[in-house]
């Protein structure tokens, strides 16, 4: 049980399989708190660099819940149940800074690879190759950095090469960049 100052207020949400995600009201806090301007990538420019015949896509394990929250910030993630008052340990959904946390743990830890065979977007990873024996090699030395940076994959989301792969919203296959067809089914719905 916190005994935080704080207190968000929470709700729940019915998730695609009829499950419920709870959710964090963290606006109050969002307001009076000063904004990380770390960069997030622009899809566009994200595919600029593409030219691989061969693509490989990683989705981390619950991202967020693996970013352990700074000592100091404990608190200020406390909300209010009926069941108590609890505080996070790890980064949760919701905070302002979120994202742009995310994404400087993830391009500290892959820097020498990005722009080389690898895009990150928050807890999405692409690895791109031209042949299905580099992607092997690039797969192993991002395997090799996740366990160094104790970061998790969730295996059921993971595709190994592929020559054609959906990713943000996209299909990508050698030199072509289509809408995901999935995607444009819901808007056309």
């Amino acid at each position: 049980m916190a005994s935080s100052p704080y207190a968000a207020p929470i709700l729940f949400v019915k998730k695609k399989d009829g499950s419920m995600r709870m959710c964090i009201d963290y606006c109050a806090l969002n307001k009076i708190t000063i904004k990380n301007r770390y960069p997030l990538p622009c899809v566009e420019e994200i595919f600029d660099q593409l030219g691989a015949t061969i693509f490989s896509k990683l989705d981390l394990y619950s991202g967020y819940h693996q970013v352990r929250v700074a000592d100091e910030d404990i608190e200020k993630t406390a909300f209010l149940t009926r069941y108590g008052h609890f505080e996070f340990l790890v980064l949760p959904f919701g905070l302002t800074n979120a994202a742009a946390t995310f994404m400087c743990l993830m391009h500290n830890a892959f820097h020498d690879y990005l722009d080389r065979f690898i895009i990150i977007f928050i807890d999405d990873i692409l690895i791109y190759s031209k042949s299905s024996k580099e992607n092997a090699e690039h797969l192993k030395q991002v395997f090799t950095r996740l366990r160094e940076h104790h970061l998790f994959v969730k295996q059921s989301k993971c595709e190994i090469a592929k020559s054609s792969i959906p990713f943000l919203g996209h299909v990508i296959s050698h030199n072509q960049l289509a809408m995901d067809p999935s995607k444009l089914k819901c808007v056309q719905d």
